[in-house]
């Protein structure tokens, strides 16, 4: 590699298309959501004649006739073949290739095979020190992230480079790190391990990203937003004077603690992507998800709703105590208590996560063909289903519940017309209207729908809410009856109804 110097870097960042994005069946809405704020955020590290390019493979083609000095690829698990092509077209070409991401955290050495550079866990500290390295002429072969992990003084991210036409929700922001929970079934541990797993911005310099902002929509990408109470009290009281309207997520316990959802709802919370995953004690006491046992799941949808607050709900079929009937008694749950929208999954054992460690050791696993690693499929033996009931229960699961009876029934759970007026719309706008999604994508006018979903996300005011639902008290410790009632509902999509 011949050193650049001081002279200006021509750096290509790159997102490929995960391998479900190119499947007959893909919805292309889902994968026109949110822009790759990871890669913008390491852009900002660049010096300012230096010319970056983002590319998304989700929203426009990439072109490989280019000739950069440094290429940025970020990986997943099911873009990583693509991203190995894209990586060796570049290497080939005597492009330095950069690789980083939850994929190749999770397995470096193979992930090295294609790379001139490999980045492990977050890059805020090792990316700048990387550049340093580039630019002298000595990059080392693995950025480690470890012990001096901070959000302090990075630089604002370059939403300049990306193209807001092109996504439904461009008002996308992090404001956080990971998350405090140790759940097994999550890449969180790995990626963040040798260091610390959960940190936040300072409060001024998340405020300061929001005013940065235009419109008044916002999306919180974060895994937690409830997960640091201090932080987040102080977030919403700095909001609650800027008029925004934002969906984010958080756990079972953090709605169920305290106040801090009602301070959430009063800075203009609308909508909450909640991880149910199961109503299975054991269930939970295997992956770890300690944070939801014990915990009522008709009090957090009740909260939710007395604060007008719509729900995504998370849940995941194939755990060891699923049988075949999880399907059914999760769906029926879900629209007896009103959930907005559902993201259903196939439990998926990642690499770099302890049930994926599990698996292996008991010889469960049936393939590493990582485009299969998608929650769609079927990559290991289940314990009381078989594999072809699994998938069919799953597909069964996203038909039922986005019917439109089920949709007009789950709506009617409300305790007023404007209430379920919205559920019912945001419900059928997302499911039922794929043409015209398709249509908008192509013309790239996504950003004209911004309008009506700031409409459907309006605030209800308490006393529309009040009379059928009351807030739930400190209710951590209260017994959830649907345990024995039976339902079993993973992976912080943040994608309403993510098939």
């Amino acid at each position: 590699m011949i050193a650049p110097g001081s002279r200006p870097l021509k750096v290509r960042f790159i997102l490929p298309a995960l391998k479900e994005a190119t499947d007959p069946q893909w919805r292309p809405v889902k994968y026109s959501l949110f822009p790759p704020l990871g890669l913008a955020t390491l852009a900002a590290y660049l010096d300012a004649d230096d010319q970056a390019v983002i590319t998304d493979e989700h929203i426009e083609p990439l072109h490989l006739n280019d000739d950069p000095d440094l290429v940025i690829v970020q990986v997943y698990i099911t873009n990583a073949y693509r991203a190995y092509r894209i990586a060796d077209h570049y290497r080939g070409k005597g492009a330095f290739v950069c690789l980083g991401g939850l994929h190749v955290t999770a397995l470096p050495d193979e992930a090295a095979a294609h790379a001139d550079a490999v980045f492990l866990g977050p890059g805020e500290q090792t990316f700048p020190r990387f550049l340093e390295h580039f630019r002298a002429g000595c990059p080392e072969r693995v950025y480690a992230s470890t012990t001096d992990r901070t959000l302090e003084r990075i630089p604002p991210i370059r939403r300049d480079l990306i193209k807001r036409s092109c996504y439904l929700v461009p008002n996308s922001i992090v404001v956080t790190r990971g998350c405090p929970q140790h759940c097994d079934f999550c890449y969180k541990d790995a990626f963040f391990q040798g260091g610390r797993s959960f940190y936040t911005q300072r409060v001024d310099d998340a405020l300061a990203e929001i005013a940065r902002i235009p419109g008044r929509h916002l999306y919180f990408l974060d895994d937690h937003l409830l997960g640091d109470r201090r932080f987040a009290e102080a977030l919403f009281s700095g909001m609650r004077s800027m008029g925004r309207l934002f969906q984010g997520a958080t756990t079972v316990d953090a709605i169920l603690r305290g106040d801090l959802i009602e301070r959430a709802a009063e800075a203009g919370l609308r909508s909450i992507f909640v991880g149910f995953e199961t109503l299975t004690p054991e269930n939970l006491k295997r992956s770890n998800k300690r944070q939801n046992l014990g915990r009522d799941y008709k009090a957090v949808a009740d909260r939710l709703h007395a604060l007008g607050i719509m729900i995504n709900a998370s849940f995941v079929f194939g755990m060891d105590d699923d049988g075949p009937d999880v399907f059914r008694r999760t769906v029926d749950w879900a629209i007896e208590h009103g959930i907005t929208t559902a993201t259903f999954h196939i439990q998926t054992p990642y690499p770099g996560t302890g049930l994926h460690a599990r698996m292996q050791r008991d010889g469960r696993l049936v393939t590493a063909n990582w485009d299969l690693y998608d929650t769609r499929h079927v990559v290991f033996r289940p314990a009381l289903l078989r594999p072809e009931d699994l998938k069919s229960g799953y597909d069964w699961a996203y038909r039922e519940f986005y019917k439109w009876s089920a949709i007009t029934r789950a709506s009617l759970n409300h305790g007023s017309i404007k209430h379920q007026a919205k559920h019912f719309f945001y419900a059928s706008g997302w499911k039922k209207f794929e043409p015209l999604w398709d249509l908008l994508i192509r013309l790239r006018q996504l950003t004209h729908v911004t309008p009506l979903l700031e409409a459907v996300l309006s605030r209800i005011s308490r006393s529309e809410t009040e009379s059928s639902f009351k807030p739930a008290p400190d209710a951590t410790d209260v017994p959830s009856p649907l345990v024995q009632v039976s339902c079993s509902p993973n992976n912080h999509l943040l994608v309403p109804g993510s098939n």
